[in-house]
């Protein structure tokens, strides 16, 4: 395969979901960095409608953690169906109880909810902050049904407390975190081929 001398092409092809996080929380200079690239991603008619709620606290995030553990039912991984097996999902491993993985740092983002495109808004954002922790040296995890993690008196207080609008839901978290050193990269899954149509 031919060197990539584009930057933002060679991110791309090196980026990869991380769920084994060192315990150091990531410099702050980098979350910014990161949090820009999210403010600064399309949205639907330019709304920017997208909450970014950073939480860097353990005990939250390890509590809404393993609620959304508990409220998430994946259909379980099989010897020829699963997520990783380099860095395994909560859908491979019983054993894991803390959706969040342990990340030093969990952003939700919060999108109106009747709004047509809110989760597509977030989905963008979420790229944008992935690729932008790549470039960092920073690992990243999208985890999808982010209202999960509220979904009980705690998440319910937590709500509160970062004064998010009722009319708001959590669509997604982003796992924030330094690699767990002596883990490989995950290496990339050969591209399936037919997936371009051109006319």
């Amino acid at each position: 395969m031919e060197t990539i001398k584009n930057e933002i092409m060679a991110t791309i092809l090196h980026r990869r979901a991380i769920r084994r996080f060192e315990k150091k929380q990531i410099e702050e200079d980098a979350l910014q960095q990161i949090l820009q690239a999210g403010l600064y991603a399309p949205s639907a008619g330019g709304r920017q409608g997208v909450i970014f709620a950073v939480c860097q606290t353990k005990e939250i995030n390890e509590r809404l953690g393993r609620i959304k553990r508990a409220n998430s039912k994946p259909r379980m991984a099989t010897a020829t169906s699963y997520v990783s097996k380099e860095q395994p999902s909560i859908a491979d491993d019983p054993n894991l109880t803390n959706a969040f993985y342990d990340a030093p740092a969990v952003i939700t983002m919060f999108a109106p909810k009747n709004f047509l495109f809110s989760a597509e808004d977030c989905a963008v954002a979420a790229e944008n902050m992935m690729l932008a922790a790549d470039s960092l040296g920073i690992g990243s995890c999208y985890i999808g049904q982010g209202w999960t993690a509220f979904a009980d008196p705690y998440g319910q207080e937590i709500l509160k407390k970062w004064e998010i609008p009722v009319d708001f839901y959590a669509v997604m978290q982003l796992l924030l975190g330094y690699p767990r050193e002596g883990d490989p990269h995950p290496t990339p899954k050969p591209r399936k081929e037919g997936r371009i149509l051109r006319f």
